[in-house]
Order: C-alpha cells, then sequence, then structure tokens
C-alpha cells in the first residue's frame, strides 16, 4: 500500500476515545517522570532524552492504570511511519496520529535513525512529554558567548522536523509534526517562530492544492 494511502485510511478513521482509557490516562499522566537528556550529540555537544529514558518516563504510570504501549510502523518509501496506540486493559484503544519521518539516507542505517526519531517524537507528542535537564538547576542558566545566548536546540533534528511539517499529507499528521517540531525547540524563540511560519506555509500551500483540485 503507497503511503498516501495508508495516511488517507488513517485520515478517514473516525477518532473515539473511551471513558475508560480516558480515566485512565488522565490518571497516569499525573504520574509521569521527566524525561531526562542524559543522551549527548558528539556533533552538536548537546544533550538530548533518547528513546529509552522516554519510554522510561511513562511506561510505568500507564502500566500502573492497566494501560499498555504500542507503536505501529506502516510502510513508506522515502522513510518511516509511526503511530503510538495506548490499549487499555478493558479492549478500549487510544491511537494518537502519524509521524512522517524521511529517512536522511536511504539505507539500513537511514532507516534505523528515521525510526529512533518518529517513536521519540510520536511518543512525546503522545504523552504531552517535553525534554528535562537531568541537572534541575540547568534548566534556569543561560551558557553566553561574546555575550549572545547559545541556543541548545539540535539544528539537523530541527530540519527533520520542518520537513516533516512540509510533507504532512492531511490535518491530523500535521498537528501531529507540528506539536513534536515545537516541543523540540526546547523555547528557543527563533526556532519557535520558523516552525509556526512552517505550519502556516504548509496550510497555505494546502489551501491552494485544494482550488487547483489536486
Amino acid at each position: 500500500m503507497e503511503t498516501k494511502d495508508i495516511i488517507e485510511r488513517a485520515f478517514q478513521k473516525e477518532t473515539f476515545i473511551g471513558k475508560q482509557i480516558a480515566a485512565a490516562f488522565v490518571k497516569a499522566q499525573r504520574q509521569f517522570g521527566p524525561a531526562l537528556k542524559t543522551s549527548t550529540n558528539p556533533h552538536f555537544r548537546s544533550k538530548y532524552a533518547d528513546l529509552s529514558n522516554c519510554v522510561e518516563a511513562v511506561i510505568g504510570a500507564l502500566n500502573d492504570n492497566g494501560i499498555g504501549l504500542m507503536q505501529r510502523t506502516y510502510e513508506s518509501k522515502d522513510g518511516v511511519m509511526v503511530e503510538t496506540v495506548f490499549i487499555h486493559e478493558s479492549g478500549e484503544i487510544m491511537e494518537c496520529g502519524l509521524l512522517h519521518v524521511p529517512a536522511s539516507k536511504q539505507d539500513p542505517q537511514g532507516y534505523g535513525s528515521a525510526l529512533t526519531y518518529a517513536r521519540r517524537y510520536s511518543l512525546l507528542a503522545a504523552t504531552g512529554l517535553a525534554p528535562e535537564d537531568d541537572d534541575g538547576n540547568s534548566a534556569s542558566r543561560r551558557t553566553t558567548v561574546d555575550n549572545k545566548v547559545e541556543s541548545k536546540v539540535n539544528a539537523s533534528q530541527m530540519a527533520d522536523h520542518i520537513a516533516a511539517i512540509d510533507a504532512s499529507a492531511n490535518k491530523e499528521e500535521l498537528q501531529t509534526t507540528y506539536a513534536a517540531a515545537y516541543a523540540a525547540c526546547e523555547n528557543d524563540q527563533a526556532w519557535q517562530a520558523k516552525v509556526i511560519k512552517a505550519k502556516a506555509e504548509r496550510i497555505a500551500k494546502a489551501k491552494k492544492e485544494k482550488e487547483n483540485g489536486n
């Protein structure tokens, strides 16, 4: 099945969240731990919360409230598509929308990196988590070089986020990719402005495509 067909099917599905899983998820969310930034990107000398830290922050609270975590993957020719799904012991499920991430390279390593990246940001967006500094005081500190604030944002990852926004095929996917991109801005106003601009441009592009009958 083509990527666009999978996205279209997901878009057409009726979204319904059962009362039991909704109540359980709210209780679990109150118990989520922090997604600590303990991994280091050697290229940008910045810390980030890796996939295992993100899962560790939520899996205990979810399971304690009768919720299982599953991340579905879908075939995509140019990258990967992931959907985070929560399954309640009652049988109710909560699907959180598809996230498409292009592979930087068309080889196993490129697809593997894209999959890890997609799983991490899909989970963050679905749970409402934002990565936190391992040092509780470091969040309030600013690093100044030549009287300028050094951004902690990973520029390469942000470029991938913005590309994912531009590649979103429907409103649901746009909301998911935008939420993930905005969370990754780490309160950097310059990047936040770029993400907001990318979303506005994608909406304008969609309107133009609709007017042209595409």
